[in-house]
């Protein structure tokens, strides 16, 4: 094998073997990554419904919440530039919102059986 066909081979496993790689958050967009964010968050929502660890109040809390940071995200890229203090604001409020649906999902209160 040639010197320069050598090279091009080891390349091409090289590109290869970089994009078999899943995106990191640190690689996304503030926009994408707060979207990606809010709906694992929605997931985990939707899995406690569907197991019963939330409650139907709880559950409308948490909705209500994910909304409000929507909301926030819309109006933050509104202007077409994030700032640092913007997406570190989205960032505390998706903390927030994360850190409620684990305490509410693993709380002793679970939605009655019918």
């Amino acid at each position: 094998m040639s010197n320069i066909s050598f090279r091009v081979l080891l390349l091409a496993l090289g590109m290869t073997a970089v994009s078999a790689f899943p995106v990191h958050a640190q690689d996304l967009a503030p926009g994408e990554r707060v979207d990606k964010r809010q709906e694992r968050q929605a997931a985990r929502i939707d899995q406690g419904v569907a197991s019963g660890e939330l409650t139907r109040r709880e559950t409308a809390r948490m909705d209500a919440q994910q909304a409000r940071i929507t909301r926030m995200e819309h109006r933050v890229e509104a202007d077409g530039k994030v700032t640092g203090q913007e997406a570190r604001r989205m960032e505390r409020a998706q903390d927030k919102a994360s850190h409620r649906i684990a305490l509410q999902k693993h709380d002793r209160q679970h939605r009655p059986l019918r």
